[in-house]
């Protein structure tokens, strides 16, 4: 069968592109080779968080980081789109898992090693670690968690001009190895918080607010910690850990769960290897347990990512690629140039380099005209951007995802059956 819409990858920016272009009734494929990247980020929407000092405030540094950056992913979709996008994604997580926060203030979270990170949509189960409040912070270790060193977080976070300490409590969870997803579908189970929580209340000082890493709960995450909080009685808040991320994957749930309500489809192992576009629409080719599967669409969306995720690759000889449908490139150094710094924190001349595309985002040629009508890329596949430098990765993949799928609203659905 034909479908309106094969999105391709199963990250932030392709599950947004797939779920709003569904619930406007679409039809939507989503392919993927493997779990997106919301297995790994902790998903908070960090939109700007450098420029390149420290942004308090996202809704006035946003219009001259735009045009000091007419290339940039957010000077292709607009200011306004940026806002419209955090503000349908706050809907889609719902009381599922509630959103706090906006353009108008960054928040200040701590990371699993103390460190500030300025973010500006955040879940409401970290949004109590917000570090330009005052009260002093307890941050809880589990000794099964081998991921989060409490210490060492209220250390740094101390340097930070906060006042912090850690504890560390036992968690028996009949595992000799756990990781942040076994503590998370622990404290699901109301036996393990309330065993958490009479451990921890004898600890606490007045006035302290409570830091766990990110393991409360993985599939009732706003109840655990709304109990937490109650039986504690004080503000409770997580810290997000190394991968794999409970955040991430409560987040990618809920998308995935839209995306069905609306009559989407996913097929995860299906690597797409090629695709064709024409007049009349995409042929994608995918690769699943051996052989190759094509597919009939009216349009696809690329959410490949970047050259973290393979999706734009640089051969022996120099070139970089993106790999699909070979579009191309912008910000690439021409023969001669430099490509890399020498520092690490460098910025690297590759790092904005990804598919070259217009404020349709369409991919364009060298002379700025469009080679597929039928394309549209999103998140990481475009160029332009530096997200861990300027903070900048979820909120360009929400921003764009939404972006793409709302390219097709004045486009009326011409599903059929492939030919």
């Amino acid at each position: 069968m034909r479908v309106d819409v094969v999105v391709v990858g199963a990250g932030t920016a392709g599950l947004v592109a797939a779920v709003r272009a569904a619930q406007s009734g679409r039809k939507v494929l989503v392919l993927a080779k493997g779990a997106g990247a919301t297995h790994l980020a902790p998903l908070t929407i960090d939109v700007l968080g450098y420029a390149p000092e420290r942004v308090e405030s996202p809704a006035r540094e946003l219009a001259p980081f735009i045009a000091a950056h007419p290339e940039h992913p957010y000077a292709r979709t607009g200011e306004a789109a940026i806002a419209e996008a955090l503000d349908w994604f706050r809907g889609v997580m719902g009381d599922a898992y509630p959103y706090t926060g906006g353009l108008e203030r960054n928040m200040l979270l701590p990371s699993a090693i103390g460190a500030p990170r300025p973010s500006a949509l955040v879940p409401v189960t970290m949004a109590e670690g917000d570090l330009r409040r005052d009260e002093p912070m307890c941050l809880v270790g589990l000794r099964p968690l081998k991921d989060f060193h409490a210490a060492l977080a209220a250390d740094n976070i101390t340097r930070l001009g906060v006042q912090a300490r850690a504890v560390e409590l036992d968690l028996d969870v009949d595992r000799a190895d756990v990781n942040a997803l076994g503590l998370a579908r622990a404290f699901d189970r109301p036996e393990v918080r309330a065993l958490v929580a009479a451990q921890l209340a004898l600890r606490l000082r007045a006035g302290e607010r409570v830091g766990f890493p990110a393991v409360l709960g993985l599939r009732h995450a706003p109840t655990v910690w709304r109990e937490l909080q109650e039986r504690l009685g004080r503000p409770v808040f997580e810290i997000p850990t190394v991968p794999p991320s409970v955040p991430g994957l409560r987040v990618d749930a809920i998308l995935l769960g839209a995306l069905r309500a609306a009559g989407g489809r996913i097929i995860i192992g299906s690597e797409v290897v090629g695709a064709a576009p024409d007049a009349d629409g995409v042929t994608v080719r995918a690769r699943a347990a051996g052989r190759d599967v094509e597919h009939r669409a009216d349009w696809l969306v690329l959410a490949t990512g970047g050259f973290a995720e393979g999706s734009i690759t640089l051969g022996s000889d120099w070139r970089a690629r993106e790999t699909v449908l070979d579009l191309p490139l912008a910000h690439v150094p021409a023969p001669g140039e430099p490509r890399f710094a020498p520092g690490l924190f460098d910025e690297h001349p590759m790092s904005r380099v990804g598919v070259a595309v217009d404020d349709g985002l369409r991919p364009v040629g060298p002379d700025g005209r469009r080679v597929h009508e039928r394309v549209l890329v999103a998140g990481a596949s475009i160029g332009g951007a530096v997200p861990w430098k300027e903070h900048s990765g979820e909120g360009i993949s929400v921003t764009t995802g939404h972006h793409a799928a709302g390219q097709l609203a004045g486009v009326a659905p011409s599903v059929g059956v492939a030919a």
